[in-house]
């Protein structure tokens, strides 16, 4: 496969992630009612902007957005990963109720014991970083 064709779809398959990671967040507000925590807010308000900023690079294959799309998604997975560290350190628990209206250690979901909201975000921002990195490393040998 070209490395233009890897390039191309790893931004395509970033853009469906935050896509999806959109759509699920907005299936967990608005039809399931769960009132988001501030946390949970920071994370919607650097995922948003992927859909937009990933499905332009995508459409025009403008590569050079990439940087953009790694900033956003590497400052969102920090706060997923501080936020699921609050939800599950027992040391770090007592951080979370300080949190606004819902405390930030509240868990809406615990599938499996491990699986929580904030853990979603962190896989959707974690997985739009790695291709990300692999798009800018693709599209910079070419």
């Amino acid at each position: 496969m070209k490395r233009e064709q890897v390039a191309e779809q790893a931004m395509f398959f970033s853009w469906g992630i935050s896509l999806i990671a959109t759509a699920g967040s907005l299936f967990f507000s608005e039809v399931l009612k769960y009132i988001p925590c501030d946390l949970c807010w920071y994370q919607r308000i650097l995922m948003y902007p992927l859909i937009i900023l990933l499905g332009i690079a995508s459409a025009k294959k403008d590569y050079k957005m990439s940087m953009y799309a790694l900033v956003l998604s590497l400052i969102g997975g920090a706060i997923s990963l501080y936020h699921y560290l609050v939800q599950k350190v027992p040391a770090l628990h007592d951080l979370g109720n300080a949190c606004g209206i819902v405390p930030c250690n509240t868990d809406y979901i615990n599938w499996f014991g491990f699986i929580t909201i904030p853990f979603l975000a962190l896989i959707g921002f974690t997985l739009i970083s790695i291709l990300q990195v692999i798009v800018m490393k693709n599209a910079k040998e070419n």
